[in-house]
C-alpha cells in the first residue's frame, strides 16, 4: 500500500473491534466507570454532519476513558415516538410503526461506519413495546405515590386534527401539521406534579458546577421563583358569588399607578359573564382561538372587552377600576387576574393606550436623563430592574428613593400590617401535561370504569401494547383525530378491578416522558423490570452528557424531575436525583445555502453535490444555470444545505469526518463545513500515513548505540504531546489537541532521529489521535507493531522530568518584522545569543556582507535586528 485507502482499513478495524468487544459496556467492581451519553436522536431517516459532530465529540471522551482504565458505558438508542411518524403515514398511507423501524435500521447503517465505540447491544427505540412497558410500569407506581393525577386543564386543541399540542406545536397561532387557527379548549388531562419540586429543582442548580452557566439560567427562570403580594380587589355590582377578585403581583410598589384590572377568558368571572351576554362569548371564543403560550400571546395584539363591572382600589375606598377581560392573560399563571400599571409594563401600556386608559407614574429614574419622557406623556413603559434604585412618587414609605426590591417589601409590609392581603413565594414552573390525544405514542394504562372510576391496568398485563393492524380492523390515519379513539377491539376493555366492560385511556404520553428516564434504561436495557439496583447504582449518574442548547430547559428539567420521581417509586438511588454530572451543549454545523428561483420568484434549493464552482461561479451540475449562494447557516433539510456524512465517508473515509469535525472550531461553538476543509484534513491524515510508512520500510535499520540529540529532542516533544493533547481532551477543547497533533506531525516529519525513535513517537501518535481517528490510529499503531490494538492500550503518561524546558525559541525580527526563530539554551549569555543571531540564514542574507546598525536582544523574549 502506497497511500492512505480508507475504504479498505475502515472496515477492517470496526470487524477487529466487535471482535474483541471492545466496547461492550462491564460491569466491573474493580474497575472506576465512565457513563458518556449523547442526546438520542429522533429517527427521521438520515443523520448529517451535525450528528457526527455530536456522536465524535462523545466517542473522543469514551475512548480516551476506556484508554485511562475506565469501565465505559457508550450507548446508543432512539427517541422513535411522535407526530412526524403519523404524519408520514397520513401522507404515505403507510403505518408509524413501519416507517420509525425502517428510518432506524437506515441511520444505524449510516452511523456504523463513522467507528463510533458504542456498545449497540444496549441500543432499544421508546417504541419497543419492551421499553414502554416499563415506563407504563413506573406511570403506575407514580401514580399510586401520588405523582401523577387528572384534572381539567386549558390546552392548544387543532380542530382540524382534533388533537393537543405542544406550544412549540403551535406556530405563529395555527398546527403545524394541519395549518388551522389553534384554540384554547379544556379538556381533562393527566398530569405530572412537577411543580412540588420547584424549590428543589431551582436549589439543585447550585450544585451542577459542570453544567453551562447558561443552561443553568435557563432553567433558573424557567421554574422562576418570585416573592409577591396576593390580595384582593372588592367588586361593586358583581354576579353573586364573585364579591372579590383575587390578584398575585411581583409589583405591589406600583399598585398606586393601576388603571384596569384584567381576567383571563377562563377566569370563572368571564364564564359566567359569557353566559348571559353573546358579546362576551364571542370575545371569549376568540381569546380561546389562540396559542397558550406566553411567547404567542406577547406577539399577539392586545385586546380587551370592557365588561362593565369596577372593583375598588383596596388602599382608597373612593377610587374605583374598569375590570375587562384581556387575550393576554392564561388562568394558569397566579390566579388568572393581574392590576395592569401601563406606565411600568409595556403590555400593559399597550392595552391602556388601545382603550383610553389612565397611564400613571409610581416611580422615576432619580436622575432622568436628557429625553427621558415619562410614560404618561408617550414615553415608553418605565421598567428597571427590581435591583436598581428609582425615585418614588406614589410608594408606600417615607423614603423616595428606593430599589424595586425594597420597595415591594415595603408594600408587602404595608399590606400584611392592615390585613389586606399576604406575602407569597410563587414559581412560575406548572405541572407537566403529559396527555396526548394521538397514536404514536405510549398508551397510558389506565382504564375507565362507569362503577369504579379510573383504574390502572394490572401490571401483569403490561405492557398495554399500541394495535398494529390487526385482521379485519387497520389502523386509519386518513380521518382527523385519535385513531385509538375509533378502534373498538382495542378501546373496550373489561375493568381491571370489577370485570364490567370499561374504556381503555385513548391518549398516550407525551414524548417528553420517553427522554425523561432512557439514560437510566441504557444501565439493564433488558431486565424485566425498569432499572435493575445494582446495574444503576453502578453507572449512573451519566458522567457527560452531550447535546444541543436547544434541550436546555424542558428535557433537562423533566430529566432531573422523573429521576427524583424514580427515586421516590424505588427504581433509582438517591445519588441519581440530578442524573447528570456534567453538561456539554455543542455548536452546530454549518453550510452554504444553494439556491435558484422559479418562475414566481420562489427559492429552489440544491443539495451541496448537486452544485459545482468554476470561474463562472457556482453552478448546478446538470443544467449549468447560475446558483446563488447564501453565507453558511445551520443545516436544514427544508433549505438542503446538509452535508451526508455517506457521501464524505465514502470519498474520504470516516477519520477525516471525525478529524475535521473535531479540528476547526472550539466545540462549544459553531463550526462550518466546506469541501476544502474536508479536503486539507484528508491530505493531513494521508501524510501522517506515509510518514508511518517511511518508518516502517527503514525497520531494519540498526538501532545506533545510545540516544542521539535528535532522539532525546524527539522523546521531550512525544511527552510534550502527550501532556497538551491529555489536556486539550480533559479540558473539551478537542479543537486544540488537534491542533498540537499537527505541531507533533511536523516535529515528527522534520526529525532526524533514528527509525527506532521515530517509531516510538508515532506509535504514541496513533494512540493520541485514536479518539479522534480511529482506523488512521489502529492501522499506524499495526505497521509500527503496536501490540494488540490500540483502542485497547492504556493511554500513554507524560514524564514532567521531560516537560522541563532547557531550551526556548526566541523569534527574530528584521527592521520589524519576523523573519526567522532561533532556539537557545534557556539560560544562555547575551553575547551567546547574539552570536548565534548573527549566524542565522535570514540575518545574514539581510546583513548582505555588512554589520547591524542595532541589535537589541531582549532575554528569554525576543531579538530586534535594525539593518
Amino acid at each position: 500500500m502506497s497511500r492512505l485507502i480508507p475504504s479498505e482499513i475502515e472496515p477492517k478495524w470496526q470487524a477487529a473491534w466487535e471482535a474483541a468487544e471492545c466496547f461492550s459496556a462491564v460491569r466491573d467492581p474493580d474497575k472506576p466507570k465512565y457513563y458518556v451519553l449523547e442526546m438520542f436522536p429522533y429517527p427521521s431517516g438520515r443523520i448529517h454532519i451535525g450528528h457526527v459532530r455530536n456522536y465524535t465529540m462523545g466517542d473522543v471522551i469514551a475512548r480516551y476513558k476506556s484508554s485511562c482504565g475506565f469501565s465505559v458505558l457508550h450507548p446508543m438508542g432512539w427517541d422513535a415516538f411522535g407526530m412526524p411518524a403519523e404524519n408520514a403515514a397520513m401522507a404515505s398511507g403507510g403505518h408509524p410503526k413501519d416507517w420509525t423501524y425502517s428510518n432506524i435500521a437506515d441511520m444505524r447503517d449510516q452511523m456504523k461506519p463513522l467507528g463510533l465505540s458504542i456498545d449497540w447491544s444496549r441500543e432499544f427505540a421508546t417504541c419497543d413495546p419492551e421499553y414502554y412497558a416499563q415506563q407504563q410500569r413506573m406511570f403506575i407506581d407514580m401514580l399510586d405515590a401520588g405523582l401523577i393525577y387528572r384534572k381539567s386543564a386549558v390546552v392548544n386543541w387543532d380542530p382540524v386534527d382534533m388533537t393537543v399540542l405542544a406550544n412549540e406545536q403551535v406556530e405563529n397561532g395555527r398546527g403545524w401539521r394541519s395549518g388551522a387557527l389553534v384554540e384554547r379548549k379544556e379538556l381533562t388531562q393527566w398530569f405530572f406534579k412537577i411543580s412540588d419540586f420547584s424549590e428543589e429543582l431551582l436549589e439543585a442548580l447550585d450544585g451542577l458546577t459542570d453544567w453551562p452557566e447558561k443552561v443553568r439560567l435557563m432553567q433558573a427562570n424557567w421554574i422562576g421563583k418570585s416573592r409577591g403580594l396576593q390580595f384582593a380587589f372588592e367588586t361593586l355590582d358583581a354576579p353573586e358569588g364573585f364579591e372579590k377578585i383575587e390578584v398575585y403581583t411581583t409589583r405591589p410598589d406600583t399598585l398606586m399607578g393601576a388603571s384596569f384590572i384584567g381576567i383571563s377568558p377562563d377566569h370563572p368571572l368571564a364564564k359566567a359573564l359569557e353566559e348571559g351576554n353573546a358579546e362576551i362569548a364571542e370575545f371569549c371564543a376568540e381569546c380561546r382561538r389562540t396559542g397558550t403560550s406566553e411567547e404567542e400571546l406577547e406577539k399577539a395584539e392586545k385586546r380587551g372587552f370592557d365588561t362593565g363591572l369596577r372593583v375598588r382600589h383596596p388602599l382608597d375606598a373612593e377610587w374605583d377600576l374598569p375590570v375587562y377581560i384581556a387575550n393576554f392573560i392564561l388562568m394558569d399563571y397566579g390566579t388568572g387576574a393581574i392590576f395592569g400599571c401601563p406606565a411600568h409594563d409595556a403590555r400593559d401600556l399597550e392595552f391602556a393606550r388601545k382603550y383610553d386608559l389612565p397611564v400613571i407614574s409610581t416611580y422615576a429614574p432619580i436622575a432622568p436623563e436628557d429625553g427621558f419622557i415619562a410614560p404618561e406623556d408617550g414615553g415608553e413603559a418605565y421598567v428597571p430592574a427590581k435591583s436598581e434604585s428609582v425615585a418614588y412618587v406614589r410608594g408606600f414609605a417615607g423614603a423616595e428613593v428606593q430599589t424595586g426590591d425594597e420597595g415591594v417589601a415595603t408594600a408587602i409590609d404595608l399590606f400584611e400590617e392592615r390585613g389586606l392581603g399576604e406575602g407569597v413565594t410563587k414559581f412560575r414552573l406548572r405541572d407537566w401535561g403529559l396527555s396526548r390525544q394521538r397514536y404514536w405514542g405510549c398508551p397510558i394504562p389506565v382504564v375507565h370504569c362507569e362503577a369504579c372510576g379510573v383504574v390502572p391496568e394490572k401490571r401483569e398485563n403490561l405492557p398495554v401494547e399500541l394495535p398494529y393492524d390487526e385482521e379485519g380492523e387497520p389502523i386509519d390515519f386518513s380521518v382527523p383525530g385519535n385513531p385509538l379513539d375509533r378502534h373498538p377491539s382495542w378501546r373496550d376493555v373489561p375493568c381491571p378491578s370489577c370485570g364490567e366492560p370499561a374504556k381503555r385511556e385513548t391518549d398516550t404520553m407525551d414524548t417528553f416522558v420517553d427522554s425523561s428516564w432512557y439514560f437510566a434504561r441504557f444501565t439493564a436495557p433488558h431486565a424485566e423490570t425498569p432499572t435493575v439496583a445494582a446495574d444503576a447504582a453502578y453507572w449512573m449518574n451519566v458522567d457527560q452528557y452531550i447535546g444541543g442548547i436547544e434541550h436546555a430547559i424542558l428535557h433537562l428539567l423533566y430529566s432531573r424531575f422523573y429521576a427524583r420521581a424514580m427515586h421516590l417509586t424505588g427504581h433509582l438511588p438517591e445519588k441519581c436525583k440530578e442524573p447528570f454530572n456534567a453538561l456539554f451543549t455543542q455548536g452546530m454545523v454549518t453550510h452554504e445555502i444553494y439556491l435558484t428561483r422559479d418562475e414566481n420568484d420562489r427559492p429552489v434549493y440544491h443539495l451541496p453535490e448537486d452544485v459545482v464552482r468554476s470561474e463562472e461561479g457556482v453552478t448546478l451540475k446538470t443544467t449549468g444555470e447560475l446558483v446563488e449562494v447564501v453565507p453558511s447557516a445551520k443545516m436544514s433539510k427544508s433549505k438542503k444545505n446538509v452535508v451526508d456524512p455517506v457521501s464524505i465517508v465514502t470519498q474520504y473515509g470516516a477519520d477525516t469526518a471525525r478529524w475535521f469535525v473535531m479540528s476547526d472550531s472550539p466545540p462549544e461553538r459553531d463550526v462550518e463545513w466546506t469541501a476544502a476543509g474536508a479536503e486539507a484534513a484528508f491530505k493531513h491524515l494521508g501524510r501522517v500515513w506515509r510518514l508511518a510508512d517511511e518508518v516502517r520500510q527503514r525497520a531494519d535499520e540498526v538501532a545506533p548505540q545510545g540516544a542521539s540529540e535528535e532522539d532525546r529532542a524527539l522523546e521531550k516533544a512525544t511527552h510534550r504531546a502527550i501532556a497538551d493533547v491529555t489536556e486539550g481532551i480533559e479540558g473539551f477543547a478537542f479543537n486544540t489537541s488537534i491542533a498540537k497533533l499537527y505541531g507533533f506531525t511536523n516535529t515528527i516529519a522534520k526529525s532526524k532521529a533514528s527509525a527506532s525513535a521515530k517509531a516510538t513517537a508515532l506509535r504514541t501518535m496513533a494512540q493520541l489521535m485514536s479518539p479522534m481517528t480511529p482506523h488512521l490510529a489502529e492501522e499506524v499503531w499495526s505497521m509500527l507493531d503496536g501490540e494488540g490494538l490500540v483502542a485497547q492500550a492504556a493511554w500513554p503518561k507524560a514524564d514532567p522530568a521531560l516537560l522541563v524546558d532547557d531550551s526556548i525559541t526566541m523569534p527574530i525580527q528584521i527592521n520589524g518584522k519576523r523573519r526567522g526563530e532561533l532556539e537557545v539554551a534557556k539560560d544562555a549569555d547575551k553575547t551567546v545569543v547574539e552570536s548565534l543571531v548573527l549566524e542565522h540564514p535570514a540575518v545574514v542574507k539581510a546583513l548582505d556582507g555588512g554589520v547591524p546598525r542595532k541589535l537589541i536582544v531582549v532575554p528569554g523574549r525576543i531579538v530586534n535586528v535594525v539593518v
